[in-house]
């Protein structure tokens, strides 16, 4: 199967489960789409959305943001992750905007970057969302999601790269829905921990979830007494275990008697083998 292939299939089984394919961000206008998206950069939309109301009430436009201050701006917003830089960033944004674009938001990412604060992820998001600009920006979710799925080759390594190979995928029309779809399914099915492989509906077309199929199956009746970890080529049980780096560089447990990484976990019976993984 091709990755264009795989990519027509993934999506079209997302949209069956992912009926709209949009921001959880609350906003009502084109300016608190720009705060909202700031101020979710590592921080959570669950959390901003609990932050926005007030501030909004408060800050309803660039104007009157940009006459307050940044020690005023973080009272509003001390719960989001890094309050003191982003309300920095607000402010002289709202300034900006104010100064540069006659209150309005820019509609185009070479503008939007100018914005302190407002990097290429954020810029394609607000570009995207509010303007229709093509534009597939790349976070975590979608990162995780696009090398888990193998929607991206071995060399996409990096966001940008990521950005890039997704791209000669899809056509532009479809760039927005796909970021929509691999953030939504990163937050609540393919997580970082635990993903939710066993009821994905696009797991038949993931090699990740493919590579963990063929884990080995949890060893029954183990004694933890005897050791920590158990190796079941040796068959032996041992405390403290040596570690070697597997074809795909992924560093395993090994036994240190016989280099094996046959090695199971004594307490819970479970493989300490791990399969490649995709963080940002």
């Amino acid at each position: 199967m091709t990755r264009k292939q795989r990519a027509d299939k993934v999506f079209a089984a997302l949209r069956k489960v992912i009926t709209e394919p949009e921001t959880e961000l609350n906003y009502q206008n084109n300016w608190q789409l720009l705060v909202s998206v700031l101020l979710s950069a590592q921080c959570t939309d669950a959390r901003v959305n609990m932050v926005t109301p007030s501030l909004f009430e408060r800050y309803p436009d660039s104007k009157t943001m940009s006459e307050s201050s940044q020690s005023e701006i973080f009272k509003w917003i001390r719960s989001i992750s890094y309050p003191n830089a982003k309300a920095g960033h607000l402010h002289k944004a709202a300034v900006i905007l104010e100064n540069e674009f006659g209150s309005e938001v820019p509609g185009t990412v070479d503008e939007l970057v100018k914005l302190p604060g407002v990097g290429r992820k954020t810029a394609q998001v607000v570009a995207s969302v509010a303007f229709g600009v093509p534009a597939l920006a790349v976070d975590t979710h979608v990162f995780r999601v696009a090398n888990r799925i193998s929607l991206v080759g071995p060399s996409a390594t990096t966001p940008d790269k990521v950005e890039k190979q997704l791209k000669k995928l899809l056509p532009p029309e479809e760039w927005g829905d796909a970021h929509h779809l691999m953030i939504l399914h990163g937050r609540y099915h393919c997580m970082a921990r635990n993903p939710g492989c066993d009821t994905c509906v696009a797991s038949e077309f993931c090699d990740y979830a493919e590579r963990l199929k063929k884990l080995p199956a949890d060893q029954e009746g183990l004694i933890p007494s005897k050791g920590k970890y158990y190796c079941a080529t040796r068959k032996h049980y041992f405390m403290e275990p040596d570690t070697i780096s597997d074809r795909s560089g992924v560093e395993q447990v090994s036994c240190p008697s016989c280099g094996s990484m046959n090695v199971f976990i004594s307490k819970t019976g479970r493989t300490t083998r791990r399969i490649k993984d995709f963080r940002v």
